[in-house]
C-alpha cells in the first residue's frame, strides 16, 4: 500500500541513530517517513534481508510491527526478529554478521529513559554489523527532506511471541530466540569452565540489568551457564519504562548497586548494563572502576581469555576517553588509535584488522567479535581475568597503576541546557584555543589546544569539529564537547584527566585529585558562570 506523505523536520540521525520523544515517534507518519528514508537512501529493500529488534522500551513492539510491514511492502526477502521484538544492540550486530544480512534496524534510545513521555530511537546498522557511517546517515537525512510517499503492507500483525517462520505477503519473518546465538558466541570467546569453577568456589556477584534488555542475556549466561547463584541478576525483566529507572549504568543512576558494593557484606564483583545492552559499569568490593581504567585493564589482560590468546592487533579509544589504554598499547608494542566519539568510527579499524579492542569513556567497550560496544562481553572478560589471576578487582587495579601509572579521570555533565548557552560556552573556549599553548593555568603549562579533527587511516575520510582539547605538560588534559545522545536541549560534557606516574598516586579521592583540572576548566571556559549552575548534574 502506498501512502502519500510530506517531509518532517528534524529527522537527522546523531551518533547513535535518530532519538526523539516517544510521542513524536508515535505521531502520524513520523516513524514511517524515517524507515522509508532508510530504505530509499540505502538502495532499496528489494530482495534484501534485515535484522530487527530493540530494547523493549515503550513503543518497541508496535514500531517493530510497522517496520516488518514496511519491509514487506518494499520488497524485502526476509527479516530476522527477536522474540517479542527484543534484541540487545550487540546481539543484533552479531546476528547481522552471522546471517550475512544487508543490515538491521535497532529500536532503542540506549541509556535514555523509556516510557510514553520519555525517549525512543531507531538506528540503522550496515552489513558489517556496525552503526551506519556518516555518509549513510547524511544520505538518510537528505532523503527525509525529499520524501513524498512510503509503502506499508496492509496485513495483520505478526505473532512475535512465537519462535518460527511466518509470512507477510512474500516476505519471510523469522522469529528467533534473542539470546541463543549471542550466548554461543560468548562461550566461544571465554573460558566458561574456569569462570564456572570460580563461582562454584564461593565467588559472589551482583549484576543489575536495570529492567532493560540485558536481563534475559545475563540470566542465561551468568546464572544458567556459569552457575552464579539464582538472584545474582537483579532488575532482570525488561520493562517498557525500565521500572521507572534511568537505564544508564553509572554511579549516579546505578546507586543501589554502588551502595551494595560499598556495603558491609559486598559481593566480590558488581556490574550493570544499560537500556540496549551495549554499555557496562564494573565495580569491585569497595572500589569503582572507571570506564577508561576498565578498557586499559582489559587490554593489558585480554590474552588470559581464549578468544584473545593470539594477542591484540591494536586498540582504539574515543578522543574524550583517557589515554590509559595508550600506555598499555605502548608496552605491548601495538597501535593505539584516537577517534571521534561514536562507535561507527571504530568500524573501519576493526574491519581492516587494525584494532581488536575498542572503548569509550561513556561506559562502552567491545572487540572485533561484533561491531558495537558490548556490555555483557566486557563483564565476561573481567570475570575471565578474575578467574585466571585469582585476585580481587582492587588488587588488579592497584597492580595496573603501579605498572602503568594512573590516569585520574572524570566526566562532568551539564544537562538540559539551552542550545544558545551550550554553544556559547563552546564558542568562547574555541576562540581562545590558538593562544593557549605556552600559557600557565592553575600552575600547569598548556602544550597544545585544538578542535579535534580525525582522518580515518583506512578510507581517508575526515571528521571535523569533534571536541575541544586542552593538553597540559605531563599528560593531563581537559576536553569539552556537546553530547549527541540527548533528545531535548543540549548536554555539555567536560572531561578531566590528570596523569600521575609512579606507584603512590594521589589516593582514591578522584575529584580531589582532579581539583586543579576542575579549576583550570572553569578559568578557561567559565561553564558555571555561563550556565548559572553550581556544578554538573551528573559526575561519572
Amino acid at each position: 500500500m502506498r501512502v502519500m506523505t510530506r517531509p518532517i523536520d528534524g529527522q537527522k540521525p546523531g551518533t547513535s541513530g535518530l532519538r526523539k520523544k516517544t510521542k513524536l515517534f508515535m505521531s502520524d507518519g513520523y516513524l514511517e517517513n524515517f524507515i522509508q528514508s532508510v530504505f530509499d537512501a540505502t538502495g532499496g529493500a528489494t530482495g534484501r534481508t534485515y535484522v530487527v529488534g530493540g530494547d523493549g522500551r515503550y513503543f518497541n513492539d508496535s514500531a517493530a510491527q510497522v517496520i516488518l510491514k514496511m519491509a514487506a511492502a518494499n520488497g524485502a526477502k526476509r527479516v530476522i526478529v527477536g522474540r517479542n521484538a527484543l534484541l540487545s544492540t550487540p546481539a543484533a550486530s552479531h546476528l547481522i554478521r552471522l546471517n550475512r544480512t544487508d543490515g538491521g534496524l535497532i529500536l532503542s534510545a540506549s541509556h535514555n529513559p523509556g516510557g510514553p513521555d520519555e525517549d525512543f530511537g531507531v538506528k540503522f546498522n550496515t552489513a558489517n554489523g556496525g552503526p551506519a557511517p556518516e555518509a549513510v546517515t547524511e544520505a538518510i537525512f537528505a532523503r527525509t527532506g525529499e520524501i513524498r510517499e512510503y509503502f506499508v503492507a496492509d496485513d495483520n500483525d505478526v505473532d512475535l511471541s512465537r519462535i518460527g517462520t511466518q509470512q507477510i505477503g512474500g516476505m519471510e519473518v523469522s522469529v528467533i530466540d534473542p539470546v541463543a546465538d549471542y550466548a554461543a558466541l560468548m562461550e566461544s570467546l571465554f573460558d566458561f569452565d574456569k569462570i564456572r569453577a570460580m563461582f562454584a568456589g564461593g565467588f559472589r556477584m551482583r549484576f543489575d540489568a536495570m529492567c532493560a534488555v540485558t536481563g534475559p542475556y545475563a540470566r542465561e549466561i551468568l546464572e544458567r551457564r556459569l552457575g552464579a547463584e539464582p538472584g545474582t541478576v537483579v532488575n532482570a525483566e525488561p520493562l517498557p519504562d525500565f521500572g521507572g529507572l534511568h537505564p544508564d549504568p553509572n554511579p549516579t543512576w546505578a546507586r543501589a548497586l554502588m551502595d551494595e558494593m560499598f556495603g558491609p557484606d559486598a559481593p566480590d564483583f558488581g556490574a550493570a548494563s544499560d537500556g540496549d545492552g551495549d554499555r557496562n559499569m564494573v565495580v569491585g568490593r569497595g572500589i569503582y572502576v572507571s570506564p577508561s581504567d576498565s578498557l586499559a585493564v582489559l587490554a593489558a589482560n585480554a590474552r588470559l581469555a581464549p578468544g584473545y590468546r593470539a594477542g591484540l592487533k591494536g586498540v582504539a579509544r574515543s578522543m574524550p576517553t583517557s589515554a590509559a589504554v595508550d600506555r598499555v598499547a605502548a608496552a605491548l608494542g601495538i597501535a593505539a588509535y584516537e577517534t571521534p566519539t561514536g562507535w561507527k568510527f571504530f568500524g573501519n579499524l576493526l574491519d581492516a584488522g587494525r584494532a581488536t579492542l575498542c572503548g569509550e569513556e561513556s561506559f562502552g567497550a567491545g572487540s572485533d567479535h561484533v561491531r558495537e560496544k558490548d556490555g555483557l562481553w566486557a563483564v565476561l572478560l573481567w570475570l575471565n581475568i578474575l578467574a585466571e589471576r585469582k585476585e580481587s578487582v582492587a588488587e588488579i587495579l592497584n597492580a595496573h597503576w603501579r605498572l602503568f601509572g594512573r590516569n585520574y579521570y572524570s566526566r562532568h555533565d551539564y544537562e538540559a541546557l539551552s542550545v544558545e548557552v551550550a554553544t556559547g560556552v563552546m564558542g568562547g573556549l574555541r576562540g581562545k584555543l590558538a593562544g593557549l599553548p605556552g600559557q600557565i593555568v592553575e600552575g600547569m603549562k598548556v602544550i597544545a589546544a585544538d578542535d579535534f579533527a580525525y582522518t580515518d587511516p583506512v578510507d581517508g575520510s575526515v571528521a571535523r569539529g569533534q571536541g575541544l582539547r586542552v593538553v597540559f605538560e605531563g599528560g593531563s588534559r581537559l576536553v569539552m564537547r556537546l553530547s549527541g545522545t540527548g533528545t531535548e536541549g543540549a548536554t555539555l560534557r567536560l572531561y578531566l584527566e590528570r596523569f600521575v606516574a609512579g606507584p603512590d598516586g594521589l589516593g582514591d579521592a578522584v575529584q580531589e585529585a582532579l581539583a586543579p583540572m576542575i579549576r583550570a576548566a572553569e578559568a578557561l571556559a567559565g561553564i558555571r558562570t555561563a550556565t548559572g549552575r553550581e556544578g554538573p548534574d551528573v559526575i561519572t
